[in-house]
């Protein structure tokens, strides 16, 4: 007689909740130990981490493959000039209002995008930001087309200390990194993950168990823009500048981040971590190259898409190697048996276990 169980953890995840969690210690003690050319790096691969995890969210799981999620990077950027120069709020508090903004500018920007499909989805959304740069040129109380600084008393605002604004960076940083990680992980897990994962594997399937895709497409479009736009905001806080043609850029915020995904592995939440560290010591490496960087990165995708369609990660994934397990497995128990296993006729692909 047979026996079964549903879980979630496997080995490697627990394995992996152990080397998470010695990385954030490790993390959260890093400016205790770093200089401050070292910290202000890791911010920025922080919220790089936290583009990637919104893209693959958009692209992996809902199926909507942008090339313009810049439009919200520069319009949280451009919310927080604003709110600081024109209105005098705060620093910190237009940080936090330029998420909602992006959220709420999602909306409607999201049901003209909607009513595109495929490639004429994706090149809408570069249309759609190319919109907003063209809006961002026009307004000269922030500077037009050449942009502007925040002024000093912005900065001062957060800290009359460099050292001090330097750990606030750092911690929110750290924070965006990792909440992007953990929100893309309990929406796959929760009720609305399962309904992803089934748009995904087939719409008209989806459909016909009373899945509104329509809904849940718009749901993870409008949250990957606030967390974009207060990525936006907060790059830009770091930065101290701001013009349209580089906060509305595709190459730095778009390609770049694409690169991060297709390379660690789209569809997994461990792909744009592995990517993330890949990109920025390619980077380091190259970035000495000139154009030719830009060459060399676009060789070291098209070799990863060939050799490993899924990305690098979707290399350990094939050994069923999770550290972030979202999916639901059922195990089998013979009786009598002390070790339980996966069934393979429920499973039929190895390593690929079923929602």
């Amino acid at each position: 007689m047979a026996s079964f169980r549903i879980e979630r953890l496997t080995r490697a995840s627990r394995i992996g909740v152990a080397l998470i969690a010695a990385a954030i210690a490790v993390l959260a003690s890093l400016p205790l130990w770093a200089g401050s050319g070292t910290i202000r790096l890791a911010v920025e691969i922080f919220y790089y981490l936290a583009l990637a995890e919104c893209w693959n969210l958009l692209a992996g799981y809902a199926g909507l493959v942008s090339i313009g999620q810049q439009a919200f990077v520069g319009f949280g950027g451009y919310v927080l000039a604003f709110l600081t120069i024109l209105l005098g709020v705060p620093p910190l508090v237009a940080l936090a209002v330029a998420g909602p903004a992006a959220a709420i500018v999602a909306v409607p920007t999201a049901l003209l995008l909607f009513r595109l499909r495929g490639a004429y989805f994706a090149i809408g959304t570069w249309v759609a930001a190319e919109v907003f740069r063209l809006i961002a040129l026009q307004i000269f109380s922030l500077g037009g087309g050449t942009g502007i600084s925040l002024p000093v008393s912005v900065v001062l605002a957060i800290s009359d200390s460099r050292a001090v604004r330097d750990l606030i960076f750092y911690y929110i940083g750290l924070a965006v990194g990792l909440g992007g990680i953990l929100m893309v992980f309990f929406w796959l897990r929760s009720r609305q993950g399962l309904a992803l994962t089934a748009i995904r594997d087939s719409e008209t399937a989806a459909a016909s168990v009373g899945i509104d895709k329509e809904r849940s497409k718009l749901a993870v479009y409008v949250i990957a823009a606030a967390l974009t736009g207060f990525v936006g905001a907060l790059a830009y806080l770091e930065k101290v500048r701001i013009s349209p043609d580089a906060a509305f850029s595709v190459v730095d915020w778009s390609a770049d981040v694409i690169f991060i995904v297709v390379i660690g592995g789209i569809g997994s939440i461990e792909g744009p971590i592995l990517g993330t560290v890949i990109f920025f010591v390619l980077r380091g490496l190259l970035a000495d190259y000139g154009v030719a960087y830009l060459i060399l990165l676009g060789l070291v995708a098209v070799v990863v898409m060939l050799l490993a369609p899924r990305g690098l990660w979707g290399i350990a994934e094939k050994f069923d190697i999770h550290l972030f397990p979202v999916q639901r497995r059922l195990r089998f128990t013979e009786a009598g048996s002390a070790t339980p296993g996966l069934d393979p006729k429920i499973h039929g692909v190895p390593g690929r276990a079923r929602q």
